[in-house]
């Protein structure tokens, strides 16, 4: 209970935390439950969200840049540094310099990081799961594309 109005504060999904609330606020309560599912699903790997999300883009974008990989994952530069010194340390990535332009620093993710990237998947997937199954099928293709292009519109406006 709220100590000055002595109101009940609703749990998520009920009152203004539910559908009829700002629809910014429910994306955003939305998604920090999934960061919350995937911490504790991920914790025992000794994987953060961060590392997750880096290690993913590096497998699917063999030899990205940090600059690239800053942008792909909407962490900072210096965020970037940290997590690339972490998995390298690990094992889970190595870096190689550019053929043509040997100050840029590529990524590849090694045997033991692909190992490790696939236990992290198999986790994540069973909570995208638990997401899918709230809808059907031809939702959930909706809901992506609506989720999609609200970053590619939103992403404009931040960019220009």
């Amino acid at each position: 209970m709220s100590r000055k109005t002595g109101a009940a504060i609703p749990q998520p999904g009920e009152g203004r935390r539910g559908p009829e609330g700002h629809l910014a606020y429910l994306v955003r309560q939305a998604n920090v439950a999934v960061r919350a599912a995937m911490e504790k699903a991920l914790a025992d790997l000794d994987v953060t969200v961060p590392q997750f999300a880096v290690l993913t883009m590096i497998a699917a974008y063999p030899g990205v840049s940090g600059a690239d990989l800053a942008r792909l994952t909407f962490l900072t530069p210096q965020t970037i540094n940290v997590i690339v010194r972490n998995l390298e340390k690990a094992g889970a990535i190595e870096k190689s310099a550019h053929a043509v332009h040997g100050r840029i620093l590529q990524l590849a993710v090694t045997a033991s990081g692909r190992a490790l990237l696939k236990r992290c998947r198999a986790r994540v997937h069973a909570i995208e799961d638990r997401i899918a199954d709230l809808v059907g099928r031809d939702d959930e293709r909706v809901i992506r594309r609506w989720l999609s292009a609200v970053a590619e519109t939103l992403g404009k406006e931040r960019s220009s």
